[in-house]
């Protein structure tokens, strides 16, 4: 890929099983600038394998483009890559990558997709489309911050069941999945640090009846 580099981002250096902020899932948005189309995809990612291969597909999906430049930031071993895909150095896949970092986003790769319109936009233009692109392509993607979480689980009659939900939600769970038997067993993550204050809820709402069980540990929403 081109004009590939490395920074090293502050954000995540030293930090890697801190909170982080990613994109929840994979999106595209578009505009129009003096008649060259660009289209900004986006997709979550954890490895440089899995970057590629994106950038690979939108490439191959636009095999016909003027240009394909992406950026993408992993947490893993703090690893930046970009390109500018022939568009002259500097105007395309630095501005893409900046908007990543100026988000404090990881985990990414954004591929900005542009056809020519015929009217030259000059480097300030090129810089600004790209970082348009580059933006949209992450704000449709949803940007989410994630942590070490708690994966816990409770199970409660089915009188109490809208009760839970409400009580998750203020505090800020994540539902995982939900079984309905002969009770409704609910399994959810949450930030270590709020478990006591949703056990001392949930033992207050249900009289003690319903209690929290402990099922291990992962990454999760916030």
């Amino acid at each position: 890929m081109g004009s590939d580099f490395y920074r090293c981002p502050f954000s995540i250096i030293g930090d890697y099983m801190k909170e982080y902020k990613t994109v929840e899932f994979e999106n595209h948005d578009e505009f129009i600038e003096k008649k060259s189309r660009f289209i900004g995809y986006v997709k979550p990612v954890s490895t440089q394998d899995e970057a590629v291969s994106f950038i690979n597909s939108i490439k191959s999906k636009h095999w016909d483009a003027t240009h394909n430049v992406s950026a993408y930031v992993l947490r893993e071993n703090n690893i930046q890559r970009s390109s500018d895909d022939g568009e002259p150095s500097g105007t395309a896949g630095i501005p893409v990558l900046d908007v990543l970092l100026k988000e404090n986003l990881v985990d990414v790769c954004v591929v900005v997709t542009r056809y020519f319109g015929g009217t030259l936009l000059g480097a300030g233009g090129l810089i600004r489309a790209y970082s348009h692109g580059s933006k949209m392509a992450v704000e449709s993607g949803n940007i989410i911050t994630m942590a070490p979480c708690k994966i816990l689980s409770t199970s409660v009659d089915y009188s109490f069941y809208d009760r839970l939900n409400i009580l998750l939600n203020d505090i800020g769970a994540n539902i995982e999945s939900s079984d309905f038997a002969d009770v409704v067993t609910i399994t959810f993550s949450l930030k270590a640090d709020l478990i006591n204050n949703l056990s001392d809820k949930l033992t207050e709402q249900s009289n003690g009846k319903y209690t929290i069980i402990e099922l291990g540990e992962k990454f999760a929403k916030i």
